[in-house]
Formats: C-alpha cells, sequence, structure tokens
C-alpha cells in the first residue's frame, strides 16, 4: 500500500474534504499540517496535502472533484 497526494491546499479545505471522504469509507492522512503556521500564528496560504492509497485515489479524486464543483456553483 503506497500514499499518493490527493489534494493540495489550505488546512480547512483539506480537513473538509477528509471528512468528505471518510463518510465514503476512504482512509486519508494530513502531511504538513504544521507547514501554514509561522512564528505561532496561522497562514491559510495551504501547503497541507491530503494523502489516500493508491487504490483509493480513483474514487476519492471523484469526491474531491464534486467538492471543487460545489465550490464554483456557489
Amino acid at each position: 500500500m503506497k500514499l499518493v497526494e490527493l489534494y493540495d491546499g489550505t488546512l480547512i479545505e483539506c480537513q473538509m474534504i477528509k471528512n468528505l471522504l471518510e463518510n465514503e469509507g476512504i482512509e486519508t492522512m494530513l502531511k504538513d499540517v504544521q507547514i501554514g503556521t509561522r512564528g505561532g500564528s496561522w497562514s491559510p496560504r495551504g501547503g497541507v496535502k491530503l494523502m489516500v492509497t493508491n487504490s483509493d485515489y480513483e474514487p476519492a479524486r471523484a469526491v474531491v472533484e464534486a467538492f471543487e464543483k460545489s465550490r464554483q456553483d456557489s
């Protein structure tokens, strides 16, 4: 089992997608969560990576595409 990067974004975006994926039974892991902190304050610039197993990549990608489409529609 190999972990692959599914999404690169802010901590909030990654946590929202993580919840959507876990509701679908897809296990996830956040990487570089601390990258957005500097001097004790949080930065919304991104850099957090959402990781999934390579076998879950395709179904997880469909969830991310639906998430991105819903953000564009609003």
